[in-house]
Parts: C-alpha cells; structure tokens; sequence
C-alpha cells in the first residue's frame, strides 16, 4: 500500500514538473536559449514596442556575449536608453557615458554624453538634501557644452545648468538663514557673506543683505562688553552699505534701527568698562562671561569665524 502511495506521488510529481515546464512562455523560454541571434532581434522588438522590462532582461544577457563584436555598438545604445526609459538613471548615466568613450566618433556619442549629464540633472534632489548629483551634473553638462559647443542642445544644457546653480543658491540662502533661526549669529554672517559672494546675482541679495544686518547686530549684542565695539561697528557699516545700495527697500527702516541700537550698544559697552576699570566685581564679572551668548558654531564655518 505504502509502495503504491510514493509510486502515485511520483507520478503526480512528474505530471506536475511537465506540466509547469510547458506552462514557460514563450519570453521565458527565449531567455533560457541559446539563441543569441534571436534574443538580440526580439530585445530590439520589445524595445520599440515600450516593453522596457521584457527588453532589458534580454539585453542583460546579451552586453558581455556582445562585446567587442560589430553589433555591439547598436546593444550598448539601446541598453542605456532601456535604463533609462525604467528610470534607473544611476544605471543609465553610466551605460550612456560608457557608450560615449567607447564610441567618440559615433553619430550617437554626442546624444550619450548628453543624456549621460542629463541622468545626473534628473537625479538631483530637493535643495534641502546633499547636493554632490547637483554638482556632479553641473560639471557633466559643462564639459558637453566645452566638447559639443555648436551641438543644438547646447542651449538646453545652459539652461539645465542655470535651473542646478537656482537650487544650489537657495540651498545657500536656506543654510543661512537657519544659522540665523538658530541664534548662530556668527555662522549666519558668515554664511550669508559667502552666499552672497558666490551667487552675486541672487534673487535673495536684498534680503540676504538686510539679514546680514541682522545677524551682525544680534552677533554684537550677545557679544561680552569687550568684544561689542568692533562687532557693533560691523553692524553700522553693513547697515550704512544697505542703505545706500537699496534706498528704498522695506528693510530701510529695521537697517537704521540697527544702525542707532548699534551706536547706543557702543556707547553702553564703553560705560560698562569704563566702570569695570575702577571696579574689580564688574571687570571680574565681565571676564567670567563667554565671548557671546550663542550656541556653538559649526566645525564646517570653524576656521573662517571672526576673531574673539
């Protein structure tokens, strides 16, 4: 009986197997075979009728048999575009820009190295987050416009670098201002400072500038007494290089009042150490405090802060 039960088990077994074996479709089955010829027609084929996946799982298996032969050029090109066409730009710009040092003086090198920058433009995220894709596909995009300079995409690499330096530039404003958020009034001038030196043309120069202003300001009077002088006297001539530069800005008024809250903070700190001369209680006090009253500055703007 027993012997009967594993002879029909078996049987159901071997059924089955057989059963599952012809159920392979018939992508399945050409992706097992042997038939290169026919993998590369069909990949080609599923390729233009925009089955993408079913394409790329054939040239998956097709690049490395390829290489080096005289169809290979065609494969690598339809791979990268694959890639790109299921939005794997990672997998995409390398494929594009492998293709463009394979071939330079293919008729299509110049479309890969473009698209090759492009993957990077496409893969730069929100300014908030790290920015190394943003800087990478600045630098790809550039370098297309210095090998391709009469190319008719040039125009449209210009453009897509301006769109990366826009977000990078608002990431910088951002930085900045929250430096300032934060009451890191020395980092926020200092931020604001190199924002304004590296994007001079910056919506955010009005603002930026008035904000300066502001952090300067705050910078002094969180400052000890024997440091306000100098930091006070940074925030007038910000104050004073605004006013003149944007006459008529709605920042004029709050600009002046640092300016005047300025000159009295001078005025207050001289009093204030003028009496610690004559009173060692006072001048002890003074020594006892930080140099200002903010929360610590950041490693990274470390070795360009103001000297204490």
């Amino acid at each position: 009986m027993f012997k009967k039960q594993l002879t029909l088990l078996a049987s159901v077994l071997a059924l089955l197997f057989i059963t599952l074996g012809g159920c392979k479709s018939k992508y399945e089955k050409l992706k097992a075979s042997n038939d290169y010829a026919k993998k590369y027609q069909e990949a080609i084929k599923y390729y233009n009728q925009k089955d993408y996946n079913k394409a790329l799982g054939l040239f998956d298996v097709l690049v490395e048999r390829y290489r080096g032969r005289a169809e290979a050029e065609d494969l690598f090109y339809y791979y990268a575009f694959t890639n790109y066409k299921l939005k794997d730009y990672t997998a995409a710009r390398y494929h594009f820009k492998t293709f463009a040092d394979t071939y330079p003086s293919s008729t299509r090198a110049e479309e890969c190295r473009f698209f090759s920058a492009y993957c990077y433009y496409l893969d730069s995220p929100i300014y908030s987050l790290d920015q190394d894709n943003t800087l990478k596909a600045i630098e790809a995009l550039q370098l297309f416009i210095n090998l391709y300079p009469k190319s008719d995409r040039v125009t449209e690499a210009s453009k897509l670098i301006q769109n990366l330096r826009d977000k990078l530039e608002t990431k910088a404003y951002a930085n900045a201002k929250l430096y300032l958020t934060i009451s890191d009034y020395q980092s926020a001038v200092i931020s604001f400072n190199n924002a304004l030196r590296d994007y001079p043309d910056t919506k955010y120069a009005e603002e930026m500038e008035y904000l300066t202003v502001k952090a300067q300001y705050l910078y002094a009077d969180h400052s000890r007494e024997d440091k306000q002088e100098e930091r006070y006297t940074q925030a007038i001539t910000y104050a004073d290089q605004f006013n003149e530069k944007y006459p008529n800005s709605k920042y004029g008024h709050e600009t002046k009042d640092f300016a005047k809250e300025s000159k009295r903070g001078i005025q207050s700190a001289k009093h204030i150490l003028a009496d610690a001369l004559n009173n060692y209680k006072v001048a002890q006090k003074i020594a006892a405090k930080d140099t200002v009253k903010t929360q610590a500055p950041s490693e990274k703007n470390q070795e360009q802060k103001i000297p204490y």
